[in-house]
């Protein structure tokens, strides 16, 4: 490989413009491809197969109408003031037109859709007051029945009565055989019965008729009364759920679209946004939702490019020229660019979260930097020793180019190694992020050389140059360097006591680390200034904090509902959901054809990433419904959860592959068993004592004025599952930094203990300039206005600051000069088997020796 690079560089060099305008033309035709098949840059995260997915696609196939995306638009009154009539007018008037627009299923006119509901509710109260009157009534005609009925049962008795004396008279005269004198005056008696018990028999007729006619009415109410009180009790469960608020100074429109959120273009928000900012409504505030608000990212904002002025500072220190400096940051840039473009030009057909060309970029820079920085900083070392330009710049190509390359390999391998955790959009970020570093590396060794052709001599400065000429005999030859001071190793009980701060300072700033909780940002989390911020803030004030983190919660049924009982299924159901803990509200929004399949509405007593809207999510999920109803649970705070669950999940696993690949790759190169075992917890140490940083500040709020942590939250679901693939690349690189030095050092015959401190010496100065540089690009990223990417910036600054000015340049030296020889102990028989890795080009040095070639210093591995 050095051989090859070797060869490549001074190719390079001698098609120099060739070469530059190739790669010019490469940028050109990445941006045409991103102008013509770039697509939309999706602001949500989604992953196949867990819970919330399978939710979703049911509603999918049987309520389409609620699968769609969703957002909210919120209206406030700008003094606090209930809205006047000609506002609401102008509000729905936009409402109105904004459903016209494309991509948008319904906007949801508040202040009709809250007088429906108000009428709706005065209707069922309306209802329960006939019912309960129309039982008063009832009631009292029963009892006025019941006595009616009471005075005829008395009416009967007394004429029965009178018919019995009757026929005893009748008896007697019959006996005494005066029969015919009283027979008249008995008939006539007896008509006067038979006239009574005729009437009475008309009256009872009638009390009859009205007790059916009562007990028809009292059918009818028992009949009507279940439907009330279901309506009822589905009012009372919903009651809390509103879109105007209580003191008519607040309004929000829910907006549905057409496709899911992962599927909705730019175009569509900025058109929704327009139809209500086109023409403002005086004395109204509009506000929107992170889903329709969140926007693609700027890949360069005011953070970023301070950042790479603080690494152009760092490289003008280092190098002594402006020339030298600017050409690290030229090829950075043009590789980003590159790289960028490149993976966003996929996104018509990818489907692609804007985050991700945001980790290329923070990538490509900070690595592009740095490849550059090594063959030129080797370039000029060796210029000053006298060798030819082209001859040096392929030197310089075959020896830190090819650790350019081996350094590009560890960490493109981690993250291209992101794709076994199973996770479409982070396995996306690990190629896109690894398809950068790889162009950062083409870059390098090819690009670099031919602008160091161009540039000549000036790539060291004046005084350099200068100093190169008088010191240079008439016969060529460059004097010898004076002798280095003699090396002492460093002190045994130094060794100890610095190996045990190390530690101690790392497991103390990692112990935050066990507190982690995994979200994704929310409204919350945005600045104060913006709009996503002033809506959250707006429904959780006058709304009630859990109309931020609303959940779909769908209920299967064995069978659908008998006619005139899906009110009265449909309130059961709700009802054992309100019944649970942190439940505030709970309505049905639509029902499938066939009856079997139910949505509701549950909004929770706290937002979306709050700790006990994700346990009523694993308590609805895990809840038996009566009558063998089962239910799952959709929406955007469940799909977080399902979200972070899954990579915390894959967590455990990815960083076991990356620590066998860490052992694998060091025991390779250093030929060592301790070595990379412990350069391999080091790596472990700064991982989480990144993590401890991120969590103090992004989760606790610690510190949160100096890096703009507004709202402190659940770190980023998936910035541990990013943060171990870079930051072992980086870690690994590190440490071939200054262990390769050190190995280099034993090689030649030094003392171990000796070769830890001259391997130490010889790699600091770039280490150290490297590092500030990565930690200078990423700081950039922390101040970024994407609230997803500033932890992701913060992690990996404050990641490479411990890995390397703690673990790699403190920690790893004192334990390595604690075991002495036995730090490069290996097997045998491991011995034999190990091919030979020439990472530093040695073998191509002893090929290609320069006659006026003076003793060097042991030249480092670059950094990722």
């Amino acid at each position: 490989m050095a051989e090859l690079l070797y060869r490549l560089g001074r190719t390079a060099a001698r098609h120099a413009r060739a070469v530059v305008a190739a790669w010019f033309a490469v940028l050109v035709a990445v941006g045409v491809a991103f102008a013509v098949a770039g697509g939309t840059l999706a602001s949500s995260f989604s992953i196949p197969d867990t819970p919330t997915a399978e939710v979703t696609e049911k509603l999918a196939s049987e309520l389409p109408e609620a699968a769609g995306g969703s957002g909210t638009i919120v209206f406030s009154t700008q003094d606090g003031s209930a809205f006047t009539v000609q506002q609401q007018a102008a509000i729905s008037a936009q409402v109105a037109a904004a459903s016209d627009v494309e991509g948008v299923e319904q906007v949801v006119d508040p202040f009709a859709t809250q007088t429906q509901l108000d009428a709706q509710r005065q209707q069922v109260e309306d209802g329960q007051a006939q019912v309960e009157q129309a039982r008063t009534q009832l009631e009292d005609g029963q009892a006025q029945l019941d006595a009616g009925k009471a005075q005829l049962d008395a009416g009967q008795a007394q004429l029965d009565a009178g018919q019995d004396q009757l026929d005893a008279a009748r008896a007697q005269a019959e006996a005494a055989g005066a029969a015919a004198q009283a027979g008249p005056q008995l008939d006539a008696q007896q008509a006067a019965i038979d006239a009574q018990q005729a009437q009475l028999d008309a009256q009872r007729a009638a009390v009859e008729a009205q007790q059916a006619t009562i007990d028809a009415g009292t059918a009818e109410l028992e009949a009507k009364e279940p439907q009330l009180e279901a309506g009822a009790a589905l009012l009372d469960m919903a009651s809390d759920i509103r879109l105007v608020s209580a003191d008519d100074n607040a309004a929000v429109a829910p907006v549905t679209f057409t496709v899911a959120q992962m599927d909705l273009s730019q175009e569509t928000k900025d058109d929704l946004m327009a139809a209500f900012t086109a023409e403002p409504i005086d004395g109204v505030d509009v506000d929107f939702s992170t889903e329709i608000a969140g926007g693609v990212p700027e890949l360069l904002g005011v953070g970023e490019v301070l950042g790479v002025v603080v690494a152009g500072v760092v490289l003008v220190v280092m190098l002594g020229t402006f020339v030298a400096a600017g050409l690290p940051i030229l090829t950075a840039l043009i590789g980003v660019g590159i790289g960028a473009l490149g993976a966003m030009s996929l996104s018509g057909v990818i489907e692609m979260v804007s985050v991700t060309p945001m980790l290329g970029l923070m990538l490509g820079l900070a690595v592009g930097i740095d490849y550059s920085l090594f063959i030129i900083n080797r370039h000029r070392r060796q210029l000053k020793q006298g060798y030819d330009v082209h001859e040096s710049i392929g030197l310089a190509n075959g020896t830190s180019g090819n650790a350019v390359v081996f350094a590009g390999a560890t960490v493109l391998i981690a993250l291209v190694a992101l794709n076994i955790t199973g996770i479409p959009f982070l396995g996306l970020m690990g190629s896109v992020g690894a398809f950068c570093v790889l162009v950062a590396v083409l870059i390098a060794v090819t690009m670099t050389p031919a602008l160091l052709s161009l540039i000549g001599m000036r790539v060291l400065n004046r005084r350099e140059r200068a100093a190169l000429a008088t010191s240079t005999g008439d016969d060529g030859a460059v004097p010898a360097a004076a002798p280095a001071k003699p090396l002492r190793p460093m002190s045994t009980p130094g060794a100890v006591l610095r190996a045990l701060g190390c530690i101690g300072v790392l497991v103390v700033v990692a112990l935050p680390a066990l507190e982690l909780r995994l979200g994704l940002p929310d409204g919350a989390t945005e600045p104060h200034e913006s709009t996503q911020y002033h809506a959250y803030t707006t429904i959780a004030e006058r709304f009630g904090e859990g109309q931020n983190g609303t959940l779909l919660v769908v209920a299967d049924l064995p069978k659908a509902p008998a006619e005139g009982e899906e009110t009265a299924t449909q309130a059961a159901i709700a009802k054992q959901i309100f019944e649970q803990d942190d439940v505030v509200a709970v309505a049905p929004i639509g029902t499938s054809q066939d009856g079997t399949t139910i949505a509701f509405q549950v909004i929770p007593a706290e937002g979306p990433t709050s700790e006990s809207t994700e346990d009523l999510v694993t308590t609805l999920r895990d809840l038996t419904l009566d009558d063998g109803v089962t239910i799952g649970v959709a929406g955007q705070a469940s799909g977080n959860i399902d979200v972070s669950a899954t990579l915390a999940d894959a967590l455990p696993t990815y960083l076991a592959v990356v620590v066998g690949l860490s052992l694998i790759i060091l025991v390779l190169v250093f030929r060592s068993i301790f070595v990379p075992v412990v350069a391999t917890l080091g790596f472990i140490l700064s991982f989480f004592a990144a993590l401890g940083g991120v969590v103090a500040i992004y989760q606790w709020g610690w510190l949160s004025g100096v890096f703009g942590v507004e709202t402190p939250g659940p770190v980023l679901n998936f910035l541990p599952t990013i943060l171990v693939g870079i930051l072992f690349g980086l870690a690994m690189d590190y440490q071939l930094f200054l262990g390769s030095g050190m190995r280099e050092a034993y090689a030649h015959g030094a003392p171990a203990r000796i070769a830890v401190v001259q391997g130490l010496r010889a790699g600091r100065p770039v280490v150290t300039a490297a590092a500030i540089i990565m930690i200078s690009v990423f700081g950039g990223f922390v101040f970024s206005h994407a609230a997803m990417i500033r932890p992701i910036g913060f992690a990996l600054a404050f990641g490479v600051l411990v890995d390397a000015f703690v673990v790699r340049m403190v920690l790893i030296p004192a334990l390595m000069h604690l075991v002495g020889d036995k730090a490069w102990w290996l097997p045998r028989w491991l011995d034999k088997v190990l091919p030979d890795v020439d990472v530093e080009g040695a073998a191509l040095e002893r090929r290609h020796p320069h006659e006026h070639e003076l003793a060097l210093e042991v030249e480092p591995t670059p950094t990722a």
